[in-house]
């Protein structure tokens, strides 16, 4: 049984450590090469059990920046899809990887990954989490706040203390993975958030009670409300998801949408948050949809620096988790 750091939520990471995450993924903003934690090359497994551009694209690419070799799984053709139980594939892997990152279907297997592992496991995304995703988002939020609204030179800690107190607010589905990490992830760093969402789609409970024990320490206020003009109010970030989850049958897909039509990101929603707000998606979007075209491709959107930032955070946590277990 493993006893090692695992990275499996967002509440994984102290608020200490999430913030230097942040801090190193702005490192890695500034120098692609800042770090070479895996020089050897040494291995990390990418294994997919979903579809992937951005997660493939930013994980691969940023093991082989960090000096190492990318090993790219298909679950469909290991033998994990043959039925290998998942404990068994964990103690292969952490004999030959340094890392295992997973993108799959249910948190419980994502934990029965880490409990066989003596290597640090990744969540690259289940149906309940996406926390490498919102690690990026607060980064790119630091970063362009920081870059951008500044008067003055700051250094990358100055950027990432001054989001604390900002607020974040998510349109939508909130019971599904992108707002119970938002919830988890925003608490963690000090930011606030809001979940704007129809009543019956709000998020898991338990989720919700565990962000509040998070930001009893950290300062940061948590709302779920479904008052879509009074929830963007001095927002920072304008945030949403598609309307439909990967792997939801898509027959719910019009009765979704009598639902979350209200909750649409407009550039008039957009003109009720703060003056300097910006937009992010963690895409792909479904333009006409969750949100509309004319803020997708407008000023305010900042999707493609967003996705950019999946590089940058990741390999700030994998180099993170990695001199922790003390390999390095």
């Amino acid at each position: 049984m493993s006893s090692t750091r695992h990275f499996l939520r967002d509440d994984d990471l102290s608020p200490e450590e999430y913030s230097e995450v942040l801090e190193l993924a702005l490192h890695f903003k500034e120098n692609l090469f800042y770090r070479r934690t895996f020089e050897g090359p040494k291995s990390v497994a990418i294994i997919f059990d979903k579809n992937s551009t951005r997660t493939r694209a930013s994980f691969a690419t940023g093991v082989a920046q960090l000096g190492g070799y990318p090993l790219i799984i298909d679950a469909g053709t290991s033998q994990l899809s043959r039925g290998e139980p998942i404990s068994d594939t964990a103690r292969v892997l952490e004999r030959i990887v340094e890392t295992i990152v997973w993108r799959t279907f249910r948190q419980v297997d994502m934990l029965k990954m880490s409990k066989y592992s003596s290597k640090p496991v990744i969540n690259a995304l289940t149906d309940e989490f996406h926390p490498c995703q919102v690690l990026a988002d607060l980064a790119t939020l630091a970063y362009i706040n920081g870059t951008q609204n500044s008067a003055r030179e700051q250094t990358n800690k100055q950027k990432v203390e001054q989001i604390r107190g900002k607020t974040l607010v998510y349109l939508g589905d909130g019971a599904n993975n992108m707002a119970h990490s938002y919830l988890l992830g925003c608490a963690t760093a000090g930011v606030n958030v809001r979940i704007i969402c129809p009543k019956n789609y709000s998020p898991n409970p338990q989720v919700v009670q565990d962000a509040h024990e998070v930001a009893r320490k950290t300062g940061a206020e948590i709302i779920i409300t479904d008052d879509v003009n009074t929830g963007v109010q001095g927002a920072a970030v304008v945030a949403t998801d598609a309307w439909l989850s990967m792997g939801m049958d898509k027959n719910q897909e019009s009765e979704r949408a009598d639902e979350f039509r209200k909750f649409q990101v407009t550039n008039k929603l957009m003109s009720k948050a703060g003056p300097d707000a910006v937009f992010m998606h963690c895409l792909p979007a479904y333009r006409g949809k969750e949100v509309l075209e004319e803020v997708i491709e407008g000023q305010s959107s900042v999707v493609f620096e967003e996705a950019e930032f999946r590089l940058h955070a990741q390999k700030a946590l994998m180099e993170h988790l990695y001199i922790k277990e003390g390999y390095f």
